[in-house]
């Protein structure tokens, strides 16, 4: 029998005993983890999902956290002279063992369901953080109103839609982008519609440069 699971934003067909390199969850090595997101049942008869089948699961060990192979990106800023830097990059990945698949009753099993490292963040963040975090964002219109704000679109991959969308969010200078947190970084992804760019581009890093020099 065998699973076509769904995690990461990416999918894997998967039997019994498969060891798997995956996007990071939030597990610990030896602990036990269950993907929900079953697209596809195959064995003697194939089940297919509508898009998911309801009931269903891929239980897995996990082996350890570790990292990917190191890749090199060559990034060049717009508007600045003769401005650009190479910059190196491991994913975090999860070692997984598949232990066992089930066709129905995944809901009663008892087993945690795996879930990304960013989204547990994100989704456990305490209300005052929250709060505070959305402090700075209702101080920024007026700066915006009064042209005070920073030109955002020195930023590698801001352009005037993304200048547009920061702004309607109440981002409008270099200090806030640098003091985002991980759940500030997810919460944003799913606001500007791309995921992991924050992190690709590194605007973080280049908005503290930026912030000194203002």
């Amino acid at each position: 029998m065998f699973a076509v699971l769904k995690t990461g934003g990416k999918q894997y067909k998967v039997q019994n005993g498969d060891v798997l390199r995956i996007e990071k969850i939030a597990a610990d090595a030896g602990e036990t983890v269950q993907f929900n997101d079953i697209l596809m049942l195959g064995g003697d008869t194939a089940t297919v999902g509508t898009p998911l089948i309801e009931g269903a699961a891929v239980q897995a060990e996990v082996i350890d956290q570790i990292k990917g192979e190191k890749t090199i990106n060559f990034v060049k800023r717009r508007r600045k002279h003769g401005s650009q830097r190479t910059k190196g990059h491991r994913q975090k990945l999860t070692l997984v063992r598949v232990t066992e698949i089930l066709s129905k009753g995944a809901e009663n099993s008892g087993v945690k369901a795996a879930v990304g490292k960013i989204a547990t963040a994100a989704a456990t963040a305490p209300k005052a953080a929250t709060a505070k975090a959305a402090a700075p964002k209702a101080k920024a219109a007026p700066a915006a109103a009064s042209g005070e704000g920073d030109d955002l679109t020195q930023l590698s991959g801001v352009g005037p839609a993304l200048l547009k969308k920061l702004n309607a969010a109440g981002i409008t200078t270099f200090a806030q982008i640098a003091a985002w947190t991980e759940a500030d970084v997810a919460e944003f992804d799913e606001k500007l519609s791309f995921k992991g760019r924050i992190e690709r581009e590194g605007w973080i890093a280049q908005a503290k440069e930026l912030a000194s020099k203002s």
